[in-house]
């Protein structure tokens, strides 16, 4: 754990909001980020952990945004614009090995039914479509809850299996019946945590805004983009996202080099404001 992290890590006290239920790849992360000290919370939907953050019930998030096969997580996201309150203060990159559960003594090839959540499934698509072309994708609202309901509905006649971690399975009595069932190897999930408080400079940040064009036009993004590549600041991520209000308008998700304190960095968060008619900073925090 560095300094930085530690002290963050450190610094918070009361407990830490997750997608739960137990077990999940949140929970891990949550695990992995902070001390093991620190109490934590799991809530059944990404929204609900931004109100445990609202109503005070929590001092910090760890919630997924970003997995190497199926790209952003767009609840996240979401939340992070309908939250101006708060921030990300750190990130943490876990490897993900999906395993396709059953309750014991099941024939997994007899499975009817396959439960996890919407992003898992479809990591595993072509699991699911090769090895159980028959089976009915389930989404629930987070790995852990599939399996706790594999458990509880399975039965002789229609059995059913759940897609989760190896964890998940220890947690709730499942067997593993075939390992690492994700599309593509080396599957990492980009998890955020989330607080109140913007974080001081490290020398080694990373910067997460949010962006919109006040129209549709030739070269909109360009200008933006031009003011990162003229003072030659790296960017990691560029991500669309409709703003629900007309169709054909997006929102422009940048992650950056530096922290929004260094000078470059705030330069060009304020060149860009030139040509937008939103620019927020989400949060600047230590790179993963």
């Amino acid at each position: 754990m560095t300094d930085v992290k530690s002290k963050l890590a450190g610094s918070v006290q009361g407990p830490v909001g997750y997608l739960g239920p137990e077990g999940t790849f949140s929970d891990e992360a949550a695990q992995a980020f902070f001390l093991p000290e620190t109490p934590r919370r799991p809530y059944s939907t990404i929204p609900m952990v931004y109100e445990g953050l609202n109503r005070w019930e929590i001092d910090a998030a760890v919630l997924p945004i970003e997995n190497s096969i199926e790209g952003a997580v767009n609840q996240t996201l979401d939340a992070l614009i309908e939250n101006p309150g708060l921030f990300i203060v750190g990130e943490i990159i876990l490897p993900v090995c999906h395993h396709f559960l059953v309750p014991p003594d099941v024939d997994w090839t007899e499975v009817t039914e396959v439960y996890s959540h919407p992003q898992p499934l479809a990591q595993c698509r072509h699991f699911l479509e090769n090895r159980l072309p028959n089976a009915q994708a389930t989404a629930t609202n987070s790995t852990a809850e599939g399996a706790k309901k594999a458990l509880q509905v399975s039965t002789a006649e229609s059995p059913k299996g759940a897609i989760a971690s190896e964890f998940v399975a220890k947690t709730y009595g499942l067997e593993i019946a075939v390992r690492d069932v994700q599309s593509r190897p080396n599957n990492k999930t980009r998890f955020v945590v989330v607080g109140r408080q913007l974080t001081e400079p490290t020398g080694n940040d990373k910067t997460s805004i949010v962006c919109a064009l006040p129209s549709d036009r030739p070269g909109g993004l360009y200008e933006i983009l031009r003011e990162f590549a003229e003072r030659e600041i790296n960017l990691s991520r560029i991500e669309s996202r409709p703003t629900k209000y007309e169709l054909g308008q997006y929102l422009f998700f940048i992650d950056c080099a530096g922290h929004q304190r260094d000078r470059k960095v705030s330069e060009a968060l304020n060149a860009i404001g030139r040509f937008t008619i939103l620019t927020r900073v989400l949060g600047s925090y230590v790179r993963g």
